[in-house]
């Protein structure tokens, strides 16, 4: 499902349902489901890394500092699954 909104190019359509928008491929009652991935992300790589999830059709959520406090950080990510 693709939602475009027709006021406003910010996304406002997404959390405001009383926003003008056209929608695609929507049908009452349907759910997006989501399957997640958690991926050390190595500094000196991190466009690099960040890119290839991305094409791939990953959505970066979340980067946090990695574990013990080294210089690595965690990307956690998600894409819909298809399901319905």
């Amino acid at each position: 499902m693709r939602i475009v909104c027709t006021t406003h190019a910010c996304g406002l359509a997404d959390r405001d349902p009383g926003v003008r928008r056209r929608v695609e491929g929507y049908a009452p009652g349907m759910v997006t489901t989501w399957e997640y991935a958690t991926v050390p992300v190595l500094i000196h790589a991190t466009k690099a890394i960040l890119d290839n999830w991305g094409s791939d059709g990953w959505e970066l959520v979340q980067v946090v500092p990695g574990p013990a406090g080294n210089e690595n950080v965690v990307a956690y990510f998600k894409r819909p699954t298809g399901e319905k």
